[in-house]
Formats: C-alpha cells, sequence, structure tokens
C-alpha cells in the first residue's frame, strides 16, 4: 500500500500542473483582462462586457480598432503602462506562469486586484457559507438516502418502491434553483408562508450579538434550512438509487442465499453480511461527495437566498478577471480534489481489506 501511495502522491505534481497549465493559456484568449476592468470602471461602465450585453456605453469599433485594451483610447500610455507593472502585465506570459506557480507552490496566492485583500482570506471569509450548505447537504442525504435506499432494496417490486422511486425521479428532474424558489415562495414570505428568513447565513448582527448561544445556534438553523433543502435534492435522489442498486446486486449472490439456508435471522443477514459489501461503492465515495458539495456551491442557490459563499467569488472573479482569485482558488481546489480521490481509495481499503490496490497489473 506505501507503494501505491507514492504513487498516487507524484502523480498529483503533473495532474495539477497540467489543470493549470490549461486553464492560463484559455484565460490569455479570453477578452477583458484586469485592465480593460479598471478602464470600463473609470469610463463608468461597471465592467467590460457592458458593450457587449447593451448595459454600457456605445462602443466606437473603428475608434478602438488599433488600441491594445479596449477603450484605451485617449489614456496616456504611461498610465496604461503604470497598470501593466501593477498587474504584472509588462513581462511575457510563461514568465507570469512560472512565477505564480513558484508562488503557489510555497501557498502563496497573493492578493485580490479588487478586493484589496489577500485571497486566503477571502475564502476564509466565504467559507462559512459554502462549509454550511456542503457539511449538512452531505449529512442529510446520507442519512436519508441511506436507510431509504435499504428499504427499497428489500421491498423491491412494492407498492412502497413504486411510490418512493416516482418521487425519486421527481425531485431529481425538479432543477434546484427552481426548487429553491418555490420553497421561498411558499415558506420565506413570497405569496403563502413566513416561516423561514428569505436571506443570510444568520441574523442582522445587532440582533445577532443579543442572542443566546442556544438562541444563535436555532437561528443559525433556522436561516440554512430552505438552502439546504434546495441543494439536497438532486443528491438525494441520485444516493438513494445507487444505495439500492448495490444492495440489490449483493442480495441476488450465493453467499446471501447461504446464509439463509443456514437459519440466520433476516437483519443478521442483511446487515452482518450484505451491509459492509453493498456500502463499499456508497460509503468510500462519501469524500469525494462532500467535497463537490463544498466546492462546487451552487451559484443560483447562494444568489437567491443572499448567500456570498465560494460559488458566488468564483463567479464574480471569473466576471472581474480578478486572476489571483481565479487561479488561486482553482490550485487549491484541485490540489484537494487529487488528496481526495486518493483518501476515497483508501477507504475502499479500510472498509474491505480484500482490496488490495498494489497487487493489480498495470
Amino acid at each position: 500500500m506505501g507503494a501505491y501511495i507514492a504513487r498516487r502522491l507524484a502523480l498529483i505534481i503533473p495532474t495539477l500542473l497540467g489543470v493549470m497549465v490549461i486553464n492560463f493559456v484559455l484565460v490569455q484568449f479570453v477578452p477583458g483582462g484586469p485592465i480593460e476592468q479598471v478602464i470600463a470602471q473609470m469610463e463608468g461602465q461597471g465592467n467590460v462586457f457592458g458593450g457587449f450585453d447593451g448595459a454600457g456605453a456605445d462602443v466606437n469599433v473603428g475608434a478602438i480598432e488599433n488600441e491594445r485594451y479596449q477603450g484605451a483610447r485617449g489614456l496616456p500610455p504611461e498610465f496604461i503602462a503604470q497598470l501593466e507593472r501593477e498587474f504584472g502585465f509588462d513581462k511575457p506570459p510563461v514568465e507570469r506562469f512560472l512565477h505564480m506557480m513558484w508562488n503557489y507552490i510555497r501557498f502563496d496566492f497573493g492578493d485580490s486586484y479588487f478586493r484589496s485583500i489577500s485571497v486566503v482570506d477571502l475564502v476564509i471569509e466565504k467559507l462559512p457559507v459554502s462549509i454550511s450548505l456542503g457539511l449538512w447537504s452531505t449529512l442529510i442525504a446520507y442519512l436519508v438516502s441511506i436507510p431509504l435506499g435499504i428499504r427499497k432494496a428489500v421491498r423491491d417490486g412494492s407498492r412502497f418502491d413504486t411510490f418512493t422511486s416516482g418521487l425519486i425521479i421527481v425531485a431529481y428532474a425538479i432543477p434546484g434553483f427552481l426548487f429553491a424558489i418555490l420553497l421561498l415562495v411558499l415558506f420565506a414570505g413570497g405569496s403563502y408562508f413566513q416561516i423561514f428568513p428569505a436571506r443570510g447565513l444568520t441574523s442582522p448582527q445587532e440582533v445577532w450579538d443579543q442572542l443566546s448561544p442556544i438562541g444563535k445556534v436555532l437561528d443559525y438553523f433556522w436561516h440554512i434550512t430552505l438552502p439546504v433543502i434546495a441543494s439536497t435534492i438532486s443528491a438525494f435522489a441520485t444516493l438513494t438509487l445507487l444505495t439500492k442498486n448495490s444492495f440489490l446486486d449483493e442480495i441476488r449472490k450465493h453467499y446471501v442465499m447461504t446464509a439463509r439456508a443456514k437459519g440466520l435471522a433476516e437483519n443478521k443477514v442483511l446487515y452482518g453480511h450484505v451491509f459492509r459489501n453493498a456500502m463499499l461503492i456508497v460509503i468510500a465515495g462519501f469524500p469525494a461527495v462532500f467535497v463537490g458539495v463544498f466546492f462546487g456551491g451552487s451559484l443560483i442557490i447562494e444568489t437567491i437566498f443572499s448567500l456570498d459563499g465560494l460559488g458566488r467569488l468564483a463567479f464574480e472573479a471569473t466576471v472581474a478577471r480578478d486572476y489571483p482569485v481565479m487561479f488561486g482558488t482553482l490550485f487549491v481546489f484541485g490540489l484537494i480534489g487529487l488528496v481526495v480521490g486518493l483518501i476515497s481509495d483508501l477507504m475502499y481499503v479500510w472498509i474491505d481489506p480484500r482490496i488490495d490496490f498494489e497487487s493489480r497489473e498495470t
């Protein structure tokens, strides 16, 4: 196992480097960089995309045809050169990339171009929202889906199985953002009931400071109930069917029939023999599922419930061409994703010691 772990750790470096190279090259061909953003803000357009969507000022194509940066006509060359030095664009792309990777290897991700805050502090600021959505969504999905999937497998073909399968299909077909809007309309004062708040992770600061510790916990869960439900619905459907199919495959195997023939109780057969083998793929995939929900926060759900998490951070950084935030978070999340993939493989061995990755032929 030690040799397998060493090989996987060694593969992380070229894989992560490939991810960074591809994204860095793609960004070089995308119109509208940080300098264009600064120019657009100076001209009152808000962002460099204002001319494309019709919201900004009219653009005279002939006037900027020979300009290096869109909208820079009439600005002093010294000012443009100063912006290039501040953003590091006075150096060739290869040199910029190597300098960036050298800093990232030392976990120095620099500062945001437009927020006057380090990338690490900015991510930490957004973490509470992503932790709330990722952690509770994953736990609820597993706590509900695994028992329900086992029940469906045991009663395969029954009315219960048919009815719950219909509900699961409907739940899977409903987009998370549409379900979030439905929850707002029904339970957050949209048109019917005012049971849950419509925005924020907690109550306003002046209210939050006056709450007792228990009151703060209750206030926190009161605010995250609707966002968590909206972000859980699709994962809940997928995990339930995966659990059911895994149990059905194991229940039909010969060792289960042998255990029943020996007179073992059904619960003993189900949870003493079938459970470990059937749940291998479900439990071993927990780290990957959690990280996927945690770092792949839904931008739309965060926007609907006015939550400022990593999903909105990534979108805003991309729109604003805030390269330190874009590439810094890409590097960290890519590294975590690769490490979690290794942890998922190790969990297979932990759950079922018969699995040995080193014995596989390569």
